[in-house]
């Protein structure tokens, strides 16, 4: 299985964090996409993927809730590095309407600003969508060419947004622990989600999926995730693990 968003290289995982990477391995798990958020945790990340080269997968960006007065100095950070060194996505980027409206005018540009450098490195993006997806798909409509793809991530969007995204046929749903959730209404989306449009994230340490909820999540639980959407879709563990891995191998070019 393939874990399409971790923040392994968080101070949460500094006293195990080689641990937490054997234990994903073992369990099944073995490639792991790694985004940024800004300039500050960008060597954390590149050495975490540095002593993993085989699972760990870097991405570089600018996160929106890092984006703040110096944003423009972050932005020529992540297209310098896009520049010097090889990168699976860009990411994680994106627009947040639920912790700060203060910063939406610099998150909308910062956004369009890396989706145009993905474009031009012909990588994919990793979209941070909180609270604004119309925010997002005002942007993409004007920008968006069919070479322009990428995952959603931690997508918690309603049959509408996704019938949206699917238009432009280019994206994938990063499908996390919130589809375990009691009261997720996520599972009634996935209904007209093809197992085609999906891969597995967790989102680490974010968004623990039942019956860890609460806890520090960790990749190792990717197959509680694989599990549930194979309860949802009717298919078993084994089917979903390999079409969501080919999606993000297809994806990610790893």
């Amino acid at each position: 299985m393939i874990d399409t968003h971790a923040h392994l290289y968080s101070k949460e995982f500094d006293t195990d964090r080689d641990e937490v990477i054997r234990r994903a391995v073992g369990n099944g798990v073995s490639k792991l996409i790694i985004p940024s958020t800004d300039a500050g945790d960008f060597d954390a990340m590149m050495k975490l993927c540095r002593d993993w080269p085989q699972v760990c997968f870097p991405a570089a960006g600018l996160h929106p809730t890092s984006v703040g007065e110096d944003y423009e100095t972050e932005l020529a950070f992540v297209e310098k590095q896009l520049d010097s060194c090889s990168f699976v996505a860009v990411g994680e980027i994106g627009i947040d309407c639920y912790w700060s409206m203060d910063c939406i005018a610099q998150q909308r540009d910062a956004f369009e600003r890396q989706i145009r450098m993905a474009q031009r490195h012909s990588l994919p993006v990793i979209i941070h969508a909180r609270d604004s997806f119309s925010e997002i798909f005002a942007i993409l409509d004007r920008i968006h060419t069919p070479d322009t793809k990428g995952v959603f991530h931690g997508f918690s969007g309603t049959r509408e947004d996704y019938l949206k995204i699917r238009e432009y046929d280019t994206f994938k749903m990063g499908i996390g622990g919130v589809i375990t959730f009691k009261n997720s209404k996520l599972p009634q989306t996935l209904e007209i989600i093809p197992i085609t449009d999906i891969v597995l994230e967790t989102d680490a340490p974010y968004l623990t999926p039942h019956p860890y909820r609460g806890k520090r999540n960790e990749s190792s639980h990717i197959p509680l995730i694989a599990q549930k959407i194979a309860e949802l879709k009717n298919l078993s563990i084994e089917e979903v693990d390999k079409i969501t891995s080919e999606n993000a191998e297809a994806m990610f070019r790893i």
